[in-house]
């Protein structure tokens, strides 16, 4: 893969909620309340929280707080209809630091009709302390190449995780030590990838016990039916990674590279894979992420000349924009822009992305949405319309346009065939 396709990166007890989500302490095992009240804006961004009984689990670093908030039911196309535009806005890493980025997008999500996919690394709810608990597949015991956390950080991360969840947002994982290159990911095997995923998992649910903050809040959500996707380090290991993954119930990957034309199954998982915009100005097109863009105009340094910021974060939100507008006037396929809470060359990609959300999450007929929804959607739609849509090249509308395009013989199921189970019946 060549530098333009390459980016850096069973114990539950009943829990008593005064206010949702904040400030719970375990109960008795039968005890039950109502968590219906607003939480704390400084822990959830000011989100509602599920009205249920709110059921701790492990030592209630996590808990069952009935169904996600905020989650649109997917609905099938009609006969005819045209295709919402889709745009997926996710996050390599996602965590609360001194830069406070994850907070600032999530404000910028609620204010633009948007949600997302944050992709949490594991090792970001684990204190460096703790960090040999840390077994990477390869390496000795506490090892990552992108550090741990501290304790203050694990409790920042966790008030933004929780906050983004009751607003409807997505938590993958983009697992933990993002190791690339020679002896890192690409060499893994089915079962070190199990154990990575278990791993990660596994300090989201024990994040409590790592920092000693046994009175504080849990995240809303039981992380073993929550995490159902993911983007390996790098984009490598990707084949074996869809092994394990098919094996552990994910339903989607969003490490691949691909062009901007509809998804497909691969190995039971949506293949969401990143995708190739065009640079402005350049003949050559790059992933939809901003470490993409940034190799491509000042290397592989995040500090590249100052006098040009300007310019980069303008070139990347327009090549944004102009992925976008192919796919909103042509054949609507999805768009996956994926980016990291990183001040790379003096933070203008986070500028390019704020404006590119601005731009294209209030437009007509786009729903910004995470992967769990497009996935959702999905699955809920025809096959045999996704195949005609997957007909459809980049950029490329229907000629006859979307009514006679999308029929109601290719967008209503096919009758089946008396005596003859799973037989379709023939053409007239």
């Amino acid at each position: 893969m060549g530098a333009t396709q390459r980016i850096a990166m069973g114990l539950t007890v009943t829990a008593v909620c005064a206010a949702a989500l904040a400030g719970c302490a375990t109960g008795d095992a039968g005890a039950k309340k109502t968590a219906g009240a607003r939480a704390s804006k400084g822990a959830a961004g000011g989100a509602q929280a599920p009205k249920s009984a709110l059921r701790l689990i492990g030592d209630g670093s996590t808990a069952f707080t009935g169904a996600q908030p905020h989650l649109p039911r997917p609905e099938r196309l009609r006969p005819g209809q045209k295709p919402p535009q889709f745009v997926v806005f996710s996050w390599d890493g996602a965590g609360e630091d001194s830069q406070k980025l994850f907070s600032h997008f999530r404000e910028v999500a609620r204010d633009n009709k948007a949600t997302m996919t944050y992709f949490l690394s594991g090792v970001y709810m684990l204190p460096d302390e703790k960090r040999d608990l840390y077994r990477p597949p390869g390496r000795s015991a506490g090892r990552s190449d992108i550090g741990f956390n501290d304790e203050r950080g694990v409790r920042d991360t966790v008030a933004q995780l929780r906050g983004a969840w009751l607003e409807g947002n997505e938590i993958g994982t983009h697992f933990n030590g993002h190791f690339c290159g020679s002896g890192g990911v690409g060499e893994w095997s089915v079962e070190d990838w199990k154990s990575e995923t278990t791993q990660a998992k596994a300090f989201v649910k024990s994040w409590k016990t790592n920092t000693g903050a046994q009175q504080a809040s849990p995240l809303p959500f039981d992380y073993e039916k929550e995490l159902i996707g993911a983007r390996t380090p790098c984009l490598e290991g990707r084949q074996n990674f869809l092994h394990a993954a098919s094996e552990m119930g994910f339903r989607y990957d969003t490490s691949g590279v691909n062009d901007q034309v509809w998804p497909k199954k691969e190995q039971g998982l949506w293949d969401l894979s990143m995708q190739l915009v065009p640079v402005p100005g350049r003949a050559f097109e790059t992933l939809a992420m901003d470490y993409n863009f940034m190799v491509n105009q000042s290397g592989t340094t995040s500090q590249g000349d100052p006098a040009k910021h300007a310019y980069w974060g303008d070139q990347m939100r327009d090549g944004l924009l102009r992925g976008f507008d192919r796919a909103y006037h042509g054949n609507r396929a999805p768009l996956i822009i994926g980016n990291h809470f990183e001040s790379w060359n003096g933070g203008t990609y986070m500028r390019a992305v704020e404006e590119t959300i601005e731009r294209v999450c209030t437009r007509s007929e786009v729903r910004c949405v995470s992967f769990r929804q497009l996935a959702d959607w999905l699955d809920a739609q025809d096959p045999r319309t996704l195949a005609k849509l997957r007909t459809l090249n980049v950029g490329q509308a229907p000629e006859q346009g979307w009514t006679s395009f999308l029929t109601a013989r290719s967008a209503q199921p096919a009758p089946v065939s008396k005596g003859v189970p799973g037989a379709t019946a023939a053409k007239p």
